[in-house]
């Protein structure tokens, strides 16, 4: 049997081991927890995060983490206040931001919600101000419902790899995500995760309480460090407004717009270039964020040229315009979803029929102000712009005339369809050529026409029964 003094020492051994086990954990530890912590920090560059995810905040992360490096800063600190946006500009923010060389902090004035938890997450530490919130990530329709359970799904690995990747609880993470999750302690199957500064500080979401970053790096002895707070310029800004989903679709209606009143007048003037002013303002940001792909705006100017072929070279309007149509309407809407490569088919088709909405909504609402527009735009005082409209008549009987015999004379007699009347367009009559309408609307070239009545230095001719 062992002595008692044998005894001891053999305790005194394994406390000794277990001790120094205990403090190279607590070193290890340690060491994790402060991986991204730098020994010093002489500048610290502010990327403000107070609007909605979307792809003009995707633009303007991407620009700062640049910027950030060519300026030397030590350590990027994010200013956040946002009740969340998109999931695919939300995505390739967190990726960004995973793959930053330089630490990324985060501090949340006032809220993170949705893509904000995400990107909050994502950082190396997380700040928070008293009153402030984190959390309420689930993934929700333009009306705020939540979505099928695939998307959830999808939100919920995001979230609990980011957290994994940066020491957090990931159950915590996707319980943020989804009602049905249970975490012992923390909530129940009723609601997400939304955590106040103190239960975020409590349970591993928040390095700590601060009234402003200026607080945050007193903390660390960093207070004299230079700041270097983000500024968009002037190019920067008008990109950013340019790919607006809001602003898209007025582009679009512009684009659409000036076709048809192109269509609706003789020759090549104003309502053209408005059209494709629209257009080169529509993909020009979106093919320099990497949106818009080569092929796409390559859709969109072979569907223009084959409604071109439908309207000038065939008559009627048959599938040679319908393909047209499609594809232009396709090269718009694929203009707008962003490159995916792991996100499920089911969110890609979401991004799809949303941006197919835009395109199509945005050209429905062009085609009825155009419609009605082209009747009343001229021919009615316009109250702020009223020079594109006479005021007065000029009548006859006052002693206004043009040289109009030669025209009044046509009255009856029978020509044919010089061009396609759509409904403008130029008929001749023996060997005189003339600017005529078709009352109908429509008459292919070739066609045999008769001259019903004249107004405004225009013949308004029919198809000859």
């Amino acid at each position: 049997m062992e002595t008692v003094s044998s005894k001891m020492k053999h305790l005194l051994l394994i406390m000794i081991f277990l001790g120094m086990g205990s403090i190279l954990l607590a070193e290890q530890a340690v060491t994790v927890k402060k991986r991204n912590l730098p020994e010093k920090v002489s500048k610290v560059y502010i990327i403000e995060m107070k609007e909605e995810i979307a792809p003009p905040m995707r633009r303007k992360v991407q620009k700062g983490l640049r910027e950030a490096r060519e300026n030397g800063a030590d350590l990027i600190i994010i200013h956040m206040n946002t009740y969340g946006g998109t999931l695919d500009a939300a995505d390739s923010i967190r990726t960004m931001i995973l793959t930053s060389s330089l630490p990324v902090w985060v501090f949340i004035d006032n809220n993170a919600a949705s893509a904000g938890a995400l990107i909050s997450i994502a950082c190396d530490s997380i700040y928070m101000r008293p009153g402030a919130n984190i959390g309420a990530a689930t993934v929700v329709d333009q009306t705020g419902g939540a979505l099928p359970d695939k998307y959830q799904s999808y939100m919920r690995s995001m979230m609990r790899s980011t957290a994994e990747a940066k020491g957090r609880d990931p159950q915590i993470a996707q319980a943020m995500v989804d009602t049905r999750i249970v975490v012992p302690g923390i909530d129940d199957s009723t609601t997400v995760i939304t955590f106040t500064t103190s239960e975020a500080i409590k349970y591993g979401f928040c390095e700590g309480e601060s009234e402003n970053i200026q607080e945050i790096l007193q903390k660390y002895g960093w207070d004299d460090a230079i700041i270097i707070t983000q500024k968009l310029s002037g190019v920067d800004k008008i990109i950013n407004f340019l790919i607006n989903p809001i602003v898209s679709a007025i582009l679009i209606m512009m684009i659409i717009g000036g076709i048809y009143f192109e269509l609706q007048t003789p020759g090549i003037g104003f309502p053209l270039a408005v059209a494709i002013l629209g257009a080169i303002l529509y993909f020009a940001p979106l093919y320099l964020e990497g949106l818009a792909a080569h092929w796409e705006i390559l859709l969109f100017i072979i569907g223009l040229i084959l409604i071109a072929i439908e309207i000038f070279a065939i008559p009627g309007f048959g599938v040679t315009g319908i393909i047209g149509i499609i594809l232009v309407v396709t090269g718009l809407t694929l203009s707008l979803v962003g490159n995916f490569r792991d996100i499920p088919a089911g969110l890609i088709a979401q991004d799809i029929l949303k941006a197919f909405f835009t395109v199509v909504i945005a050209a429905f609402i062009s085609l009825i102000i155009s419609f009605y527009g082209s009747k009343r735009l001229f021919s009615h005082p316009v109250p702020f712009l009223g020079n594109l409209a006479l005021d007065t008549t000029q009548d006859k009987e006052l002693g206004y005339t043009i040289a109009d015999k030669d025209y009044s004379s046509m009255i009856g007699r029978t020509g044919f369809a010089l061009t396609i009347l759509r409904p403008a367009g130029k008929i001749k009559i023996e060997e005189e050529v003339f600017d005529a309408v078709a009352i109908n609307g429509y008459i292919s070239m070739g066609q045999e026409v008769e001259v019903m009545r004249y107004e405004n230095a225009q013949l308004y001719v029919k198809v000859k029964n």
